[in-house]
């Protein structure tokens, strides 16, 4: 697959995602949050404002080379905590609220070459 096609296939999924957060009431603070370490593909709040979720988005064509949840390994958990340590930490030196909860979801999309994209969300993944 081309790198173009690549991204559109990843934005695809990152939004299917930000959708599935929306219909469940959460509100989706920031996609694609940036700092020196790395990158969060979603950070959203509870309806109740309590918890804070940050999600790993893995889009995929197919599960040839493995499922999404598997690209989630250890190294990647221990990186995607410090990167929501980080994203806590920036919000509160610009005023922001804390949180009761933190949760750590990962989402895998599965966009076969034909017909409606899959998706999975699984909640407090570590």
């Amino acid at each position: 697959m081309d790198p173009i096609a690549r991204r559109d296939l990843c934005v695809r999924g990152e939004e299917a995602v930000a959708a599935w957060y929306r219909r469940a009431d959460y509100s989706v603070v920031a996609r694609n949050w940036r700092c020196r370490e790395g990158e969060i593909d979603i950070v959203a709040i509870s309806p109740d404002g309590r918890v804070v979720v940050f999600c790993e988005v893995k889009t995929r064509a197919s599960t040839r080379f493995g499922t999404a949840f598997e690209a989630v390994t250890a190294a990647k958990q221990r990186r995607l905590r410090r990167l929501g340590g980080r994203w806590l930490a920036h919000r509160r030196q610009n005023g922001g609220a804390g949180y009761a909860e933190v949760r750590f979801d990962v989402a895998a999309v599965t966009v076969p070459r034909r017909g409606d994209l899959e998706l999975h969300v699984l909640e407090g993944a570590f």
